[in-house]
């Protein structure tokens, strides 16, 4: 994107929030996102997702979809709440959504409780953050917030990319999970947020993904040509971060998918040891694992999904410009930028390799020999 296009979309945002009489500071999240994802007032501004939603479910049934992978009432329940609030702050604009749910199981035979559960929730906190009191939902209104999300997306016009609740499992654990947005403009990705609930405000370098309550919970976000930030859910107060920029194997630590299904874990294994990294990998949940390369957690991320599985856009778009405002590089395994501009899939080659710039040629190197060396042994 030319520097011309990247003024223009700072702009923006500027201009749309002064319209709305709010002030804007590139050192803090777009007004309309920090609406979003936190409360209306400074005692609230907690993401939606981590306190009442979070417990509600942790209570409810989990569904299985047609691939098997779990979906919760907060799955259904995060892409109506986005959808909808996105429609409320971004009126004047044609609405475009490309998301993971959609409301075919809600509407068939036995799904009405869980449609009800979910309207009832989804009303509830909307009436509790204050933001939008003045409206209550019906059912109705809940299945069409969920279904705009069926959009293809694609080369042409703006559309926005959300994972509602990416890393359902994660999730369930009480572990890593994230609400995660982002916004293609003409198949490119230009601003990207990821709301990481139960991520610590302290670097999880040593493996530790826990921490204390009230030290948990980050909001990153980045607009193409404007850096990343990140915040802490409860405060308005952001920094601007950068990814770990070592040119030292034996310094760089490796993330991974914490699910052995979602990644080739022996394929990583092989890389890491062809490159020299000595540290063991830390496995975890969802787009959280960009959250905390951009800020220089790790510095290696290696995702090889098994033969036959398509990534979707949902699931690397907002990760893939927070890590990429930060300095760092995501590639497939060619060493070629991800595509976003071809749907609803990405089409690469093999995986996804993220790290920083000076590491990344090295690390090609090693991916591509160890991949040949894992198929000449078949």
């Amino acid at each position: 994107m030319s520097v011309k296009m990247r003024k223009e979309w700072r702009m923006g945002w500027r201009e749309r929030a002064e319209g709305e009489g709010n002030s804007v500071n590139f050192g803090g999240c777009p007004p309309q996102l920090e609406a979003l994802f936190c409360g209306a007032k400074p005692s609230r501004r907690q993401v939606y997702f981590k306190q009442k939603m979070q417990k509600a479910i942790l209570q409810s049934d989990v569904q299985s979809k047609s691939d098997k992978s779990p979906v919760t009432v907060a799955d259904y329940g995060s892409q109506a709440l986005v959808s909808y609030a996105l429609q409320r702050e971004l009126p004047s604009e044609l609405f475009s959504l490309v998301a993971e749910e959609d409301s075919e199981d809600l509407l068939k035979d036995g799904g009405q409780e869980t449609l009800e559960r979910i309207t009832k929730l989804v009303n509830d906190i909307l009436a509790s953050d204050g933001s939008y009191s003045d409206s209550t939902l019906s059912t109705e209104d809940i299945v069409k917030a969920i279904d705009c999300g069926k959009s293809e997306g694609g080369s042409q016009g703006r559309h926005w990319v959300l994972d509602p609740i990416d890393g359902t499992k994660g999730f369930l654990r009480g572990d890593q999970y994230a609400i995660a947005l982002a916004l293609l403009d003409e198949g490119t990705v230009v601003l990207g947020v990821l709301a990481c609930p139960n991520l610590p405000l302290t670097s999880i370098a040593g493996g530790s993904q826990h921490s204390l309550p009230g030290e948990v919970g980050c909001l990153f976000f980045s607009v193409v040509g404007g850096g990343t930030y990140m915040q802490p859910l409860d405060s308005s107060s952001a920094v601007k971060v950068q990814v770990n920029a070592t040119d030292n194997p034996e310094e760089a630590s490796l993330f991974e998918s914490y699910e052995a299904a979602h990644s080739m874990h022996d394929l990583s294994s092989s890389i890491v040891k062809k490159l020299g990294v000595k540290a063991p990998p830390v496995r975890i949940d969802s787009q959280a694992k960009y959250g905390a390369l951009s800020r220089g957690d790790g510095v290696i991320y290696l995702r090889f999904p098994h033969k036959g599985y398509r990534e979707k856009i949902w699931d690397h778009a907002a990760g893939c410009i927070v890590v990429s405002e930060a300095g760092g590089l995501v590639t497939d395994v060619a060493g070629n930028p991800l595509d976003f501009s071809r749907g609803r899939y990405l089409d690469l080659d093999t995986g996804i390799i993220v790290t920083n710039q000076k590491l990344m040629p090295s690390l090609l190197k090693a991916v591509r020999e160890s991949i040949e060396e894992k198929a000449s042994s078949l």
